[in-house]
């Protein structure tokens, strides 16, 4: 069968990736056209965009490219009425593929959603949209299957896809992976700064003024493979700090502690039980309009999923640099501190349930289109 997949952003491209993996095993003769990165063109996808083309963050910045995101959309729609897909798999990215996700049902498309947007916490609206287009919601938070029950919508929980994508890392050993990277045997920090051009810009000129109040320690950037090394470069004015590409899983493993942009990697931070502060900083406009119609306490996945503070969230004017030093000083010598966020951490993973994201979601999907066949 032929699959028409779209991920926006770095996660939505590795999670993607790990879907197509386990397709390929149930449908040897499927064959990918995507939007994604280059982790779904390795799995053998035809990609017609790249995500970096594609990820524009916060209300301001979606504005100054509206343009490009309506041609983007045009173009999208041609494209899959030429290919004709027998199934749409939408990975996220919810602005871009609700539009999408309504084009290819009036044209009978088989649609279905891999990691819901977060309509619980803001356009709540949008699940009476999803209702009608998405012919199958595959939610990978436990809270999500209950939200979408309120509004009578059947979704189906496959667990989150991170467990199983961390649970498979093989990392090297601790001195093995310092030697790779000429790295002494100081403690790591790794600082994890977003993946999009606009938040590191604004993220990194803080994380880095705490750089020489730890001389004992030794901090690492990892970088997202999208943004150029010169890029983080021109942030870091005269620290010497080594930026690794790649090796993200490692650098969060076998650091003391580390400093994360919102969004998926405070999770994939939190399941190494590695202790961390959440950071954000967007532009002044774009999170005053946030504030007044998103509608819950916290940013980071940990927080939202354990439904209260298990690390510390440092958003907007917060993130600065006496609050970054004093939470940096208690997640690296507080023990009592420390040892209770990893007890946190542990019962996050319970709470998350089944592993299998991939392979169930790729299974409920060829069961829906063989049934429908």
């Amino acid at each position: 069968m032929k699959y028409y997949i779209i991920a926006g952003e770095a996660s939505g491209d590795l999670h993607a990736s790990n879907l197509m993996t386990e397709i390929k095993h149930l449908d040897t003769s499927a064959k990918f056209r995507c939007w994604g990165g280059d982790r779904m063109e390795k799995q053998g996808g035809e990609l017609v965009k790249h995500y970096r083309n594609l990820a524009f963050m916060g209300f301001i910045e979606v504005l100054f490219n509206i343009k490009t995101i309506l041609k983007n959309i045009k173009f999208c729609k041609k494209d899959i009425l030429k290919n004709k897909p027998d199934a749409l798999i939408l990975v996220d990215y919810p602005g871009f593929n609700l539009r999408i996700a309504k084009f290819a049902k009036k044209h009978g498309i088989k649609v279905f959603y891999y990691i819901s947007p977060q309509v619980w916490a803001w356009k709540k609206s949008r699940v009476h949209t999803i209702k009608n287009v998405v012919d199958r919601m595959f939610v990978i938070l436990p809270f999500e299957k209950d939200f979408y029950q309120k509004y009578d919508y059947d979704v189906d929980f496959v667990g989150h896809p991170l467990l199983d994508e961390i649970s498979s890392v093989v990392t090297d050993k601790h001195n093995v992976f310092l030697k790779k990277h000429s790295l002494s045997d100081k403690p790591l920090i790794t600082l994890l700064p977003g993946s999009r051009k606009q938040e590191i810009s604004k993220i990194l000129k803080i994380m880095m003024k705490i750089v020489p109040i730890y001389p004992d320690h030794q901090f690492v950037i990892a970088a997202a493979p999208s943004i150029p090394e010169d890029f983080y470069k021109k942030h870091l004015g005269d620290l010497k700090i080594k930026i690794i590409y790649n090796y993200t899983y490692d650098l969060i493993k076998h650091s003391r502690a580390a400093a994360v942009t919102s969004g998926t990697a405070t999770l994939e931070t939190a399941l190494f039980e590695t202790p961390e502060v959440v950071c954000y900083k967007g532009s002044y406009l774009s999170v005053h309009i946030a504030k007044r119609i998103i509608k819950i306490k916290f940013i980071s996945l940990v927080n939202l999923i354990m439904s209260r503070e298990i690390v510390k969230e440092l958003i907007q004017k917060d993130l600065n640099f006496d609050n970054l030093k004093s939470e940096m000083d208690k997640i690296l010598f507080n023990t009592p501190y420390r040892e209770k966020m990893n007890e946190d951490f542990k019962a996050l993973k319970e709470k998350l349930g089944v592993n299998g994201a991939s392979k169930n979601t790729a299974r409920l999907i060829i069961n829906h289109l063989n049934s429908r066949a």
